[in-house]
């Protein structure tokens, strides 16, 4: 019998919460098979039977906080010889090979408590008690304890609590507790779905991704002292290399010509120049970095993920893209790892594949500063005092933190990052 733990969830994260079981209690499982889907701060991660045996025992349920080393199940293996502890000491008894030998042994000290007296075998299997037994248990004030398991591995089910609670009712006299507890269980799920002030709501939990989202967003706000600055981009040169290149880009790369790496190499340009962009705070000091850890805002279903672009500066276009590509198709489909969240510099966050044509990005702290990308809108452009054009523009927003940047640099940064994109060929000698 092992107990099935929560992992190490990787630096500063102490805790979790079970998204989803991807097995139930009895099921078979064999060493390396996924259990379970933990949900963290940043990524899912999954955790995995650890040897071979019979889910005994699922003691959190999707939706719980779990802790770093907390045990969520239980994975017997005298259960995995089939079934009552009887037959397991005879089938042990025929085997012949040395591992099913040592089973064998192991099988009847795990199967002895369920036949042994009651009283033992409820002391030793508490912790074997099913979900709704335990819930039960508890809207009850039973002592898990205290009851009697019939199951011959010991498990104790609902309807050995039931059974209990018919005793304690016959021996002490009136069992209010028990008629009450149904009520008071059923009270927060009423209330849920009643309506407010004649209206219907919906009360739905915040996931744990959500819920950092939102404390990481409102630490910002109170902690840096966050600026926004703006300018337009004519898109032109861009959009006519994209039309040009793309075909031939696409066949000898694989991957398509998009927006980002353009926006991509115009940031690193920009961020060079400007340096203090590229910074954060450390206590009273300024950690000025020497490198180009590009964030890439994706949003994904359980909420906004910033996957990094790692060294962006020594990437190539395609590299750029391909990259891009693959954190992005990560994120969708919530597989990307730990380290492929953390450390970024800078990052770029596209509001105009939702159609947002201006919005001001809040920092992803502790970085100074962030790129909101927006829709591209044809919009009539002055080139002189007698003609006027219709251009495609992109409105480019820059939030900055002001404790560290000051307004005069934070719009030379923009500024750059305009001159970049609108000069395309710039951004080669920017490389």
């Amino acid at each position: 019998m092992s107990e099935i733990k929560v992992p190490d969830l990787g630096e500063s994260i102490s805790e979790g919460t079970i998204y989803k079981w991807l097995v139930k209690e009895g099921d078979t499982v064999g060493q390396g098979d996924v259990l379970a889907e933990l949900e963290t701060d940043k990524v899912n991660l999954e955790i995995s039977a650890e040897e071979d045996g019979v889910i005994s025992a699922i003691l959190r349920q999707a939706g719980e906080n779990v802790a770093v080393g907390e045990a969520i199940g239980v994975i017997g293996a005298a259960a995995a010889g089939g079934g009552a502890g009887g037959e397991s000491s005879a089938n042990s008894g025929g085997s012949s090979s040395a591992p099913a030998a040592a089973s064998a042994a192991q099988a009847p000290a795990a199967a002895a408590p369920a036949p042994a007296a009651p009283e033992g075998a409820a002391g030793s299997t508490a912790a074997l008690a099913t979900p709704g037994a335990r819930k039960l248990a508890r809207e009850r004030g039973i002592d898990l304890g205290e009851v009697t398991a019939r199951d011959p591995i010991g498990r104790i089910a609902q309807a050995d609590v039931n059974g209990h609670g018919a005793a304690g009712q016959a021996a002490a006299a009136p069992a209010a507790p028990a008629p009450q507890a149904v009520p008071a269980a059923a009270k927060p799920a009423a209330a849920n779905a009643a309506p407010q002030d004649g209206k219907a709501v919906e009360r739905k939990r915040m996931s744990r991704r959500r819920l950092t989202i939102a404390s990481r967003l409102v630490e910002a706000q109170q902690t840096a002292a966050m600026l926004t600055t703006f300018n337009e981009v004519d898109m032109t040169a861009i959009l006519d290399i994209r039309k040009r290149r793309k075909d031939a880009f696409k066949e000898k790369h694989d991957v398509g010509l998009g927006f980002m790496s353009f926006f991509t190499k115009a940031v690193i340009g920009a961020l060079k120049a400007y340096p203090l962009l590229n910074a954060e705070i450390d206590g009273e000091e300024l950690l000025i970095k020497k490198y180009y850890d590009i964030g890439i805002a994706v949003s994904a279903k359980e909420g906004l993920v910033v996957p990094v672009v790692r060294d962006a500066d020594r990437l190539s276009f395609p590299e750029i893209e391909r990259q891009i590509l693959e954190l992005a198709s990560k994120a969708r489909a919530n597989t990307l790892s730990l380290p492929e969240l953390q450390g970024g510099t800078f990052t770029i966050t596209n509001g105009g594949v939702f159609g947002s044509l201006l919005s001001t990005p809040i920092l992803n702290t502790p970085q100074v500063g962030i790129l909101g990308m927006h829709k591209i809108q044809l919009r009539p452009i002055a080139l002189d005092e007698e003609t006027t054009v219709n251009r495609p523009m992109m409105y480019i927003a820059l939030s900055y933190d002001h404790r560290i940047v000051d307004g005069s640099e934070a719009v030379s940064f923009l500024v750059k990052v305009k001159e970049l994109l609108e000069d395309p060929e710039a951004l080669l000698l920017e490389g």
